[in-house]
């Protein structure tokens, strides 16, 4: 497995692979969710390349940019088990060098919303920095977990609209055995704030639940009741909310024979950790 820290160094390693390339774009701090990426990735493609990268761009200004995990010695030991073909691990001058003027991208329409609210300028920076991997590594494929199904939906408006030639692969929201989201920030998590955490996902399933099985159609009574589980928990809600799958635009009434086309999503604070998760409704698409 070779590692580049430099693009220069990741270009000519990229020269030298013959066949399909694919693409498992992380901030480290890696953990199953991102091993299962990197499988999915193998069964697809001829080689793996995993970026390992904390963008400061996609950070607010009161944010944990500079406290986010970086344990580079354990990630490339994972990725070395997992026995990807190589790993890109940049430091910031690499990708945004002071002599080039910053550019920004955006998809508005989905990135003004949710997320894009509580976070203004953070779907500017995920665009930049996906741009600038799938130009560098020019992938076939690259991964990206439905967890974050908005930032999911972004980048695959992105690569759509410019014609960017790679396939986005939707991979599976992985959990532990209690429920609760692989998360990189799960770290910072002492048992107190995890069991509080995990009213991101009762607040989901008693959403799915109240559209499954009592046939709920009325958004307003499903949102008010999520928003109550995650005071409950302690959670201070960002949003907790019922969307479109596809478009992520509100819904004032839900078919409940199309759970399928319906998505979920929570954020808030435990503390001073901020979460974020979602579930479809129905049965979740297949990767």
């Amino acid at each position: 497995m070779w590692v580049a820290e430099t693009v220069s160094t990741l270009q000519q390693y990229r020269a030298q692979l013959d066949g399909t390339v694919a693409l498992v774009p992380t901030m480290g701090a890696l953990h199953q969710a991102h091993v299962e990426h990197m499988r999915v990735a193998k069964r697809m493609a001829k080689h793996v390349i995993v970026s390992i990268y904390v963008n400061p761009m996609q950070f607010g200004p009161d944010e944990d940019f500079e406290c986010y995990p970086r344990p580079i010695a354990k990630d490339l030991a994972t990725c070395r088990a997992e026995s990807v073909s190589g790993v890109f691990c940049p430091a910031n001058g690499q990708m945004y060098p002071s002599s080039n003027l910053p550019v920004q991208i955006d998809v508005p329409q989905l990135g003004s919303i949710l997320e894009g609210e509580c976070r203004p300028d953070h779907f500017a920076g995920v665009c930049r920095v996906v741009m600038k991997l799938l130009h560098l590594i020019q992938p076939d494929w690259a991964t990206f977990g439905r967890k974050d199904v908005q930032q999911l939906r972004v980048v695959a408006a992105l690569v759509a609209d410019l014609n960017v030639p790679v396939e986005i692969v939707p991979i599976g929201t992985i959990r532990d055995s209690d429920g609760l989201a692989l998360s990189s920030r799960n770290a910072y998590l002492g048992d107190d704030e995890r069991r509080a955490g995990l009213g991101l996902y009762r607040a989901l399933t008693e959403a799915r639940q109240m559209m499954e099985i009592q046939r709920e159609s009325n958004t307003h009574r499903i949102e008010s009741h999520m928003h109550q589980v995650l005071e409950s928990h302690h959670v201070m809600a960002d949003y907790a909310t019922i969307r479109d799958a596809s478009t992520l635009a509100g819904l004032s009434h839900i078919d409940t024979d199309c759970l399928g086309e319906i998505v979920g999503l929570v954020a808030g604070r435990v503390g001073a950790i901020r979460l974020i998760d979602s579930m479809w409704m129905g049965e979740e698409p297949s990767i």
